[in-house]
């Protein structure tokens, strides 16, 4: 189980996230919506550890993970797709696979399994990431953060700008992680893509938590998911 209790965090002086509080248990998929600015990928970066914490803990299976160096967070189980999936664009396929494969200790295995949810990527292995099309990124960042065997996996605007073929594939993966255990913790803005998938939602607002409800509730009226997003 992934688990934020009371974290704010913020940029400097700047508090975004103000005493945030969600669980995600192994094979469940959180989506985290609300409006631009909410402080989604700010609870992501802090979760991670790229913010300092101006109070409270994250915790995964119980272990204080906000008490770790960010360079140790995913060693102790936690994946991460940012959002703009940060690859390393001139090194290749394989490459970038490898760095994942690294910072988790795995071995050939892992790659094979991972290649088998991506077959394109084996297709591209030694093609640089800046060749790849923007729904092959999108593959190969996920697929890197699967290399470290996470029992969380955080998503940060998966489908951004993916033609629906894509969404599909990546969606698809998403599902197949929940059903293998992973806890997983997604930030889209296309509730569209989300809410087929998802077991319940969390809505940020300002940097607090207003609600948490099942996605099938959402399903049902999709006037709640306007009243909190809407423009």
């Amino acid at each position: 189980m992934l688990e934020l209790d009371a974290v704010s965090a913020g940029y400097g002086r700047a508090q975004v996230l103000r005493q945030v509080s969600l669980r995600v248990a192994a094979g469940e998929i959180l989506c985290l919506l609300g409006r631009n600015g909410a402080g989604k990928t700010t609870a992501m970066k802090a979760i991670m550890g790229l913010l300092p914490l101006m109070g409270g803990a994250v915790r995964l299976d119980g272990i204080e993970v906000s008490r770790l160096p960010a360079h140790h967070v995913p060693k102790a189980g936690i994946g991460y797709v940012p959002q703009g999936r940060r690859l390393f664009a001139g090194l290749t396929v394989a490459q970038n696979l490898e760095i994942g494969l690294r910072a988790g200790g795995a071995d050939a295995t892992t790659l094979e399994e991972v290649l088998a949810l991506f077959p394109r990527l084996g297709d591209r292995f030694r093609q640089r990431a800046q060749t790849l099309s923007g729904g092959e990124q999108q593959m190969l960042a996920t697929a890197r953060a699967l290399c470290l065997r996470p029992r969380a996996l955080l998503l940060d605007e998966p489908t951004e700008g993916l033609q629906p073929s894509m969404i599909e594939a990546i969606r698809d993966v998403i599902i197949r992680m929940r059903a293998a255990g992973v806890a997983v913790l997604m930030v889209e803005q296309r509730v569209d893509a989300v809410l087929p998938v998802a077991d319940r939602v969390t809505f940020l607002e300002t940097g607090c938590v207003t609600e948490t409800l099942p996605a099938e509730t959402l399903r049902a009226d999709h006037g709640i998911v306007e009243r909190y997003i809407g423009v």
